[in-house]
């Protein structure tokens, strides 16, 4: 029986999928979107040429991508986590980077999409932004190569087809990339949805010691090595006197507050700071690492504010009184 040939409807199904390699392939929510969109209008162009004897849809669609974040990639930094060296406590934030230095945040709803809870495992620990910054250390093509065969679960021969390689050629490219994973890999981290009862607890006594200013409160939930970054800003601090001296020596975050979402395969927040009219706006996207029960690293993105829409948060809180 002759299979049918796909239309523009089975590429359209094929954006959730792509978006999740290309954020991980990219590390940027803009320069993700710019590469499905063009990996999308590529395939409609192309849908002619498509041979289901070759390869799968899916194949060839992700081969397309391919190209295209090698494109994006061939004149691009490496995008950190961390700026090379911490701040003093009282230090200035000084000027923002540029956009392209930092890797960005972006919710696990358009980046984790599998059922199967191996699989789902698989894909919130490869999003989470300690493994993007691991993953910027490789080639973009070793890059691809592991994505689509320890991420995605593509075979030798489908990633061949994507990569446009013979299967020695990615085998050996896999193999190198693994090696250099192992040596930066991230230990593991919570799960964005943590089932155990002590993890829901440490969040919601985190929640309660920010939104009260609370630096007794919040010292309980520290690590004794946390870290606390700001990116745009190559700022951060490590160990958890420094994090809390600087909490404790601004009243900046005193009235803000924070709802939680699902960001990177971690835990993550709206932060609202409140305006002139005393409602609270979009601030900052916030994402956690705990790690033995304590917070072990704090990310808030600065100027993430006009991206709340992308994980369902409310433009604005009312007022407290």
């Amino acid at each position: 029986m002759r299979q049918a040939t796909p239309g523009v409807e089975d590429i359209e199904a094929l954006r959730g999928p792509l978006t999740g390699y290309c954020y991980r392939m990219l590390g940027s929510a803009a320069d993700t979107e710019d590469a499905v969109q063009e990996t999308v209008i590529r395939a409609h162009r192309r849908l002619d040429r498509f041979d289901p004897a070759r390869a799968s849809l899916r194949t060839w669609v992700h081969a397309i991508a391919t190209n295209v974040c090698l494109d994006l990639l061939r004149a691009a930094r490496r995008r950190e986590l961390l700026a090379p060296v911490p701040a003093t406590v009282d230090g200035e934030l000084g000027a923002p980077l540029p956009a392209d230095a930092w890797l960005e945040p972006m919710p696990d709803s358009r980046t984790v999409h599998a059922a199967d809870p191996a699989e789902l495992a698989v894909q919130r620990e490869s999003v989470r932004l300690a493994f993007l910054a691991a993953l910027q250390h490789l080639p973009p093509r070793q890059r691809a190569a592991l994505l689509l065969r320890d991420v995605f679960g593509f075979t030798a021969a489908e990633t061949a087809t994507a990569l446009e390689l013979s299967v020695p050629a990615v085998n050996s490219a896999l193999q190198r990339a693994r090696a250099t994973l192992a040596e930066r890999r991230p230990a593991p981290g919570a799960v964005a949805e943590p089932a155990d009862p002590a993890v829901r607890d440490l969040l919601a006594r985190y929640v309660a010691a920010f939104e009260a200013h609370d630096v007794a409160g919040l010292r309980e939930l520290l690590h004794r090595d946390t870290v606390s970054s700001m990116p745009p800003f190559a700022w951060w601090l490590s160990g958890r006197d420094a994090v809390l001296r600087a909490f404790g020596g601004s009243d900046a975050c005193a009235a803000d507050r924070l709802l939680p979402v699902h960001t990177n395969g971690t835990i993550g927040y709206g932060q609202y700071r409140p305006a002139e009219d005393g409602t609270l706006r979009p601030f900052a996207i916030v994402a956690l690492e705990v790690r033995d029960g304590l917070v072990v690293h704090q990310i808030t993105f600065l100027g993430t504010g006009p991206r709340f829409g992308e994980y369902g948060l409310p433009e604005f809180l009312p007022a407290r009184r």
